[in-house]
């Protein structure tokens, strides 16, 4: 099985079905197959226009994906496009409901996260930690708070500047347009 292509989608999970992970007879793997409806496609577009399934292990000891299905939940959805063009998604890929993003992850995933593309995020486990080129971040979140989706992670974007060094950027509201200083000098 060989990897292709990453892909990022947003999509609603229309249904689910269990199948063979394959065609031969003797394989007993089954795999889920979600029926999806694609909303937008943030990252895959150079491979696939529109992905209609994306499968996923029938076993979560396998890594398989418990998504719900029906027309209201949302999801970011990232996978693999494997060589035979089929969307494979598991455990280790970032699946999240659209609702649980932040306002800075949602922005982010339509303009900042690709000025990131040049860019190393190395993460801190442990102290000391250092980066060792000028375009890493440095990602704390696992070390400070003991979770992959901390602080740092919903509400920064890695990004590149146009030295070519890379630093977190946190994507804030606009400012408000009706503000008025009511205080007297």
């Amino acid at each position: 099985m060989q990897f292709a292509q990453l892909i990022m989608i947003r999509a609603k999970i229309s249904s689910e079905k269990v199948v063979p992970a394959s065609d031969d007879p003797l394989d007993t793997h089954k795999m889920i197959r979600y029926e999806i409806k694609q909303i937008k496609m943030f990252k895959g577009f150079e491979k696939l226009k529109d992905v209609q399934y994306v499968y996923t292990p029938f076993d979560s000891s396998l890594c398989g994906v418990k998504l719900e299905a029906n027309n209201k939940k949302q999801y970011l959805l990232t996978g693999q496009i494997l060589s035979d063009g089929k969307v494979l998604i598991h455990l280790c890929n970032y699946i999240e409901p659209w609702d649980d993003l932040s306002l800075s992850q949602k922005k982010s995933l339509n303009q900042r996260y690709q000025m990131g593309c040049g860019c190393k995020i190395t993460t801190c486990y442990s102290v000391p930690c250092s980066i060792s080129a000028p375009n890493e971040c440095l990602w704390t979140d696992w070390l400070l708070e003991r979770r992959l989706q901390g602080h740092q992670a919903r509400h920064y974007a890695c990004i590149q500047r146009s030295d070519g060094t890379c630093s977190w950027y946190r994507g804030g509201p606009p400012p408000e347009k009706d503000f008025v200083d009511i205080s007297e000098p």
